[in-house]
């Protein structure tokens, strides 16, 4: 007879990740259509005296099926990567590769320059540089008699 470990936790600790799991997936479209994302790339965002650098992984796709947009502060990346048509006699023992739509959105702080911002794909990192703009100082106005 064989004995199994019982883990009181494990609802806990799968409702936890499915907590930890990035909360942007939906969307919708200009027609109030709801898109939901089926995975979402890793990504790495630094920052330094003049930008903020955003680097998102996403091999396999094309970087034309990726979109980059910038709307009231919120940037946004939308794409798909298309799924290999697997044949019957490949016998595939396990398949971990994430494929589908992906969405992520990025709230940026005021002091971006949103039009200034580039994108550049290369060997699967897509590359985001928002230029930093200067902040206005605050000062003090004096008042006159």
């Amino acid at each position: 007879m064989s004995l199994t470990r019982h883990n009181p936790w494990s609802l806990f600790d799968q409702l936890q990740r499915e907590l930890n799991m990035p909360m942007n997936r939906l969307d919708t479209d200009e027609n109030g259509n709801i898109a939901t994302a089926n995975w979402a790339p890793a990504v790495d965002i630094k920052e330094d005296d003049k930008a903020f650098t955003l680097l998102a992984d996403i091999p396999g796709v094309d970087p034309d099926e990726i979109e980059v947009t910038m709307d009231k502060g919120v940037l946004t990346i939308k794409g798909e990567r298309q799924s290999e048509k697997k044949t019957e006699e490949e016998n595939y023992k396990r398949v971990e590769r994430q494929y589908g739509v992906f969405y992520r959105r990025f709230t940026l702080p005021d002091s971006a320059n949103a039009d200034a911002i580039e994108a550049h794909s290369e060997h699967g990192v897509l590359k985001i540089t928002i230029p930093k703009q200067e902040v206005a100082q605050s000062r003090r106005i004096s008042v006159k008699k």
